[in-house]
């Protein structure tokens, strides 16, 4: 073992996860580089997936010195992530599988895997910091280059996890993680960043859909607030509430998806400014702490969608602690079911959930 002990990094082939690696290595950790194979669809190749991937990952081991392995969590992801994502299309919500990846494969498979091989650590590429109070109480805050930083989709992270995290590229800006990919002579300095949806092929979610779930896909109606019908749809999936471009219609002014009606079928569309929200609801809530901040409702920071502004709002937790109302200071637009909402004080992350319902 190491002086500062053993980490398994989960190493997708891009430069971050290729550089938090390579600076573990340099620091004295005993490094095992991870590529998780987390799909079985033919014709997925881009991103974190595929056996480009897959070889640049490995290349990047073996330039650095340590040793590599292929983790196949294919049947966790598929459990979990994959079948969220239908389900929360059935239900008329907008999934937020990289959220759900990163609790429940990322942060909860790939750890067993490292109790499995006797592991200390894991470690990342997210643009996170973490640290820790004199009693032990851990904190996650946001990556310190704002433009990247990642912890929304982090928001579930409780105290076992971040215990046992590293994020070694959390601290920089990206051009400073370039640099020293630069500087290992790693061949993925200048790969850029993938946003695609790593599980369906040529990152088109519509399509994966239609191919691998038919039943989502069903002739709908898209109304008007006064219930016209303005045209025809083949399936809620294709939309989601804020959504103004691809609606197929015409109306002589900017049009939006106010509401998603999975039951009935129907998505309901308006102007904009009938989009705005006085507060939320969710469930799924999970407390970086383990538990919420406060017993009565607390101020906070939340964040609505993975790019959006920190909105001031007023926060209670239910009694159970894993469901929240949230009151915005301002009334915000596009407020989601399915998509994540996290609180924040400054840089400190509190914990986050799932949108529910949208209040008026």
């Amino acid at each position: 073992m190491g002086s500062k002990g053993s980490v398994l990094v989960a190493m997708s082939g891009g430069v971050d996860s290729s550089v938090a690696a390579c600076l573990l290595h340099e620091q004295g950790y005993e490094v095992l580089g991870a590529h998780m194979n987390l799909v079985r669809l033919e014709g997925v190749e881009h991103g974190c997936c595929g056996p480009r991937a897959r070889a640049d990952a490995a290349d990047v081991a073996r330039i650095a010195g340590f040793p590599f392995e292929i983790v196949d969590l294919s049947a966790e992801f598929e459990w979990t992530v994959v079948a969220d994502f239908f389900a929360e299309h059935e239900a008329g919500r907008t999934p937020n599988p990289c959220a759900r990846c990163n609790g429940e494969v990322k942060f909860g498979a790939f750890l067993r895997r490292a109790d499995e091989v006797e592991i200390d650590f894991v470690a990342t590429g997210h643009y996170v910091r973490t640290t820790v109070e004199e009693h032990a109480v851990w904190h996650l805050l946001r990556g310190a280059d704002r433009a990247k930083d990642q912890s929304y989709m982090l928001h579930m992270l409780g105290q076992r996890e971040l215990a046992r995290s590293l994020f070694p590229v959390g601290g920089m800006a990206k051009a400073q993680t370039r640099w020293h990919a630069e500087r290992f002579g790693l061949a993925v300095a200048s790969k850029p960043d993938s946003q695609d949806l790593c599980f369906a092929p040529h990152g088109d979610a519509g399509a994966f859909v239609r191919s691998s779930a038919p039943h989502l896909v069903r002739e709908g109606e898209v109304v008007d607030v006064e219930g016209r019908v303005l045209t025809t749809h083949d399936g809620t999936f294709a939309f989601t509430i804020g959504q103004r471009r691809g609606l197929g219609i015409s109306t002589g002014r900017r049009t939006y998806v106010l509401d998603i009606d999975s039951a009935a079928n129907r998505v309901v569309v308006g102007p904009g400014d009938m989009l705005a929200r006085g507060g939320l609801t969710a469930d799924r809530v999970s407390w970086v702490a383990g538990q919420s901040p406060a017993l009565a409702p607390f101020e906070a920071d939340v964040r609505i969608r993975y790019r959006g502004d920190d909105v001031p709002a007023v926060v209670t937790a239910g009694g159970d602690g894993a469901t929240v109302s949230v009151e915005f200071r301002v009334p915000q637009r596009g407020v989601a079911p399915g998509q994540s909402v996290v609180f924040y004080r400054g840089d400190d992350v509190l914990g986050g959930g799932r949108i529910t319902a949208a209040v008026r």
